[in-house]
């Protein structure tokens, strides 16, 4: 698919950074339909034209409608919000979600673009090789990329060697799942080796680099080698039922308290596709390339402080190896991920939301923490106010557990002023809590942007930070009996945010929960959790584990035919190749 306009500093984002050009600087694109992509010509802006277009994929044809990161993110035992938003995904109901479309042939309509536009690019004779491979290294990494969020969702899919235009070919077969990732390691591997890396001169920001290739490798590797370890391999997750009721002196009646997520001991179910891969040796090539990363063989990556993290001006960083950025107010090349999690307010001078705000975290989640971790500290939102608040001075307050430090009422509605706190004294608003979906452990993390009065502004959504590979290596390290490393890089995870280091090694099971558990903590709301329970084959488990319905009455009870996402109904339809869909799906 391509665009009259491209906004080059909010489509190219990646291992970084945006592009250093100035915010008037537009790129026109021609529509194929119009010139054909015969007549972009044979030059360097021609390959940037070719590069652009591919890009825009993610905006204009995935995430313009919220759809992305939708279908990644909701459903996932820590992650809520209202059940009108939620829906039939929330819910388990896959196949009454429409949006799950959009799963399926959003990657594919940018595996059809980058196949075309390598075959464009490889046939140009008037730009350098080096230049070349650096645009056919991001195409690939953009295909690989595509293809791993396809198979995590779907199992066995169509791989595509060239676009159709070429091969005529639509009755794809499902190639299955070991195969499809043998493709995904030659894509990346190639990119990493083609692409420049972010220290190089010639290195654009704003595009992937070598690293981004590197560090999705490191991810692919142990996603396959989690899925492929023996059925029966232990691993502790905290959760459970979300409140318990007790009497409450002040209200006269009953109210419902949040519960304490106890420990539970899981043991991992075989994960389909998965079975004749070899855990061990996947780790290793986990663990191979996570050093080369850390040690700077790909540049230099490293975390960002966490004062600085998820501020605007730090979308540059190396921290972010591959995010997705849109533009302030715009119609096609926009994301609603400020609105979603954040919420946007009726002016810019204004501190009501007005709408929006609606994706949170379950109290499951926030009482993993140390108290004086700045990912709940200040990485969470402890007072909020919705427009229909302002009449009555009123305010919502996060925790519950927080009612007398805020109110000077404990949870029984017992007076304890000496427990309030002078900073919520001073603030002068009717505090309220309530066990729905206003209530949930709101995320920070796309809060700063532009615009905080737009539905469609500027926020970012990463796919891949430097965290994630850290925390990826970790995890590899300890699966290959080198727990002292993994603690290491657990640890410069930990250290960042403020919390309790881990001085001993606890052993290979209890660190491999702690690694685990450190993954649903750092990216929190960032489209991981779901994918973290099915590759350790713990999915079904963690989610029933909660008995029902989580703090804001979504459904999380989950059966087998969960594990897969369906296959949309009318590719079955046209694809002659595809006669039957996932299990439990018609």
């Amino acid at each position: 698919m391509k665009i009259n306009k491209i906004f080059i500093s909010a489509l190219l984002m990646g291992s970084g950074a945006m592009i250093n050009t100035s915010c008037n600087d537009w790129l026109t694109v021609e529509p194929e339909s119009f010139i054909g992509p015969e007549n972009l010509g044979d030059s360097k802006e021609a390959v940037d034209q070719w590069v652009t277009g591919v890009y825009s994929n993610w905006l204009y044809d995935m995430m313009c409608w919220g759809e992305f990161p939708r279908v990644l993110e909701l459903d996932a035992d820590y992650i809520s919000g209202p059940d009108w938003l939620f829906g039939h995904l929330g819910a388990g109901d896959f196949q009454g979600e429409s949006s799950l479309d959009k799963m399926w042939k959003g990657p594919y309509n940018l595996i059809n673009d980058a196949n075309k536009a390598i075959r464009y690019i490889e046939a140009m004779g008037n730009v350098s090789e080096a230049y070349k491979n650096n645009a056919i290294g991001e195409m690939e990494f953009q295909k690989a990329f595509a293809y791993f969020l396809l198979v995590r969702a779907y199992g066995p899919v169509p791989f595509k060697e060239t676009d159709v235009a070429v091969s005529g070919q639509y009755n794809d077969p499902r190639m299955p799942v070991a195969e499809v990732y043998e493709k995904i390691i030659a894509l990346l591997e190639d990119a990493a080796s083609k692409m420049y890396k972010i220290d190089d001169a010639a290195y654009q920001k704003g595009h992937v680099a070598a690293g981004s290739a590197a560090g999705l490798l490191v991810k692919v590797y142990c996603t396959m080698a989690s899925a492929a370890m023996p059925e029966g391999t232990p691993i502790t997750i905290r959760t459970g039922e979300p409140y318990r009721t007790v009497y409450d002196q002040l209200s006269q009646k009953n109210i419902e308290v949040c519960n304490t997520p106890a420990a539970v001991a899981l043991t991992k179910k075989a994960v389909s596709g998965y079975e004749a891969l070899n855990a061990a040796e996947l780790y290793g090539k986990a663990a191979e390339w996570g050093k080369k990363i850390a040690n700077g063989e790909y540049g230099n990556y490293y975390l960002s402080e966490y004062k600085d993290l998820w501020t605007s001006a730090n979308r540059q960083a190396p921290e972010f190896m591959w995010a997705v950025e849109c533009l302030d107010g715009e119609t096609k090349y926009r994301n609603q991920v400020h609105s979603f999690y954040s919420g946007y307010s009726a002016s810019a001078s204004s501190d009501l939301i007005y709408s929006g705000g609606w994706v949170g975290c379950t109290y499951n989640w926030y009482a993993l923490f140390d108290d004086q971790d700045y990912r709940i500290t200040d990485g969470v939102r402890h007072v909020w106010r919705y427009y229909y608040q302002d009449s009555y001075d009123g305010a919502f307050y996060y925790p519950q557990a927080w009612r007398a430090r805020v109110t000077g009422y404990d949870l029984y509605g017992n007076y304890v002023p000496e427990q309030q706190e002078q900073q919520f004294k001073d603030m002068g608003f009717n505090f309220q809590y309530n066990t729905s979906s206003e209530c949930l452990a709101f995320t920070n993390k796309y809060a700063d942007c532009k615009n905080k009065a737009s539905d469609y502004t500027d926020a970012q959504w990463p796919f891949l930070r430097y965290a994630d590979v850290l925390l990826c290596l970790a995890e590899a390290l300890n699966e290959t009996d080198k727990a002292d490393e993994a603690i290491k890089y657990l640890n410069q995870v930990r250290q960042r945010s403020n919390a309790r280091l881990m001085d001993a090694n606890p052993g290979k099971n209890s660190l491999r929960s702690s690694i685990l558990e450190e993954r649903a903590k750092e990216l929190a709301c960032e489209g991981d959790r779901r994918w973290d329970l099915i590759r350790w084959g713990i999915y079904l488990d963690a989610m029933n584990a909660i008995g029902g319905f989580d703090d804001a009455g979504i459904n999380k009870n989950r059966t087998e035919r969960n594990l897969l996402y369906p296959i949309p109904a009318d590719e079955i339809s046209a694809n002659d190749a595809i006669s039957e869909n996932n299990p439990g799906w018609n």
